[in-house]
C-alpha cells in the first residue's frame, strides 16, 4: 500500500509526498532536504531553516507512517521548519 506524507508547503497547501522507495534523506548545506527514490527520482524541500532538523523530522515520519497499518494512506505533518517549496528532479 502506498503511503504518504501530507507536508504544508508556504503559499501553496499540503502537499502529498510519496514515503514508498525512498533510499536516502539528505540535507543541504543550505537546509534543503532531498528525498532520493529507487526510480531515480528526486524531490527537493526547500527550507529557510540551516540545520538538520527538518531532515531528521522526515526521516522520523517516514519511519512512523510506513508503520502504520494500510488504511491510513496519509500522515499530516507538522514541519518543524517552514517549506518554502517542492521541486521533483
Amino acid at each position: 500500500m502506498e503511503k504518504y506524507l501530507s507536508i504544508p508547503v508556504t503559499s501553496a497547501g499540503n502537499q502529498l509526498i510519496s514515503c514508498n522507495g525512498v533510499i536516502s534523506v539528505t540535507s543541504s548545506a543550505t537546509g534543503d532536504v532531498t528525498l532520493t527514490y529507487k526510480s531515480g527520482t528526486a524531490i527537493v524541500l526547500a527550507t529557510t531553516q540551516v540545520d538538520y532538523s527538518l531532515r531528521s523530522q522526515i526521516q522520523n515520519e517516514i519511519s512512523l507512517a510506513l508503520a502504520t497499518g494500510w488504511t491510513n494512506v496519509s500522515r499530516v505533518v507538522s514541519v518543524v521548519n517552514a517549506v518554502t517549496g517542492v521541486t521533483i528532479s
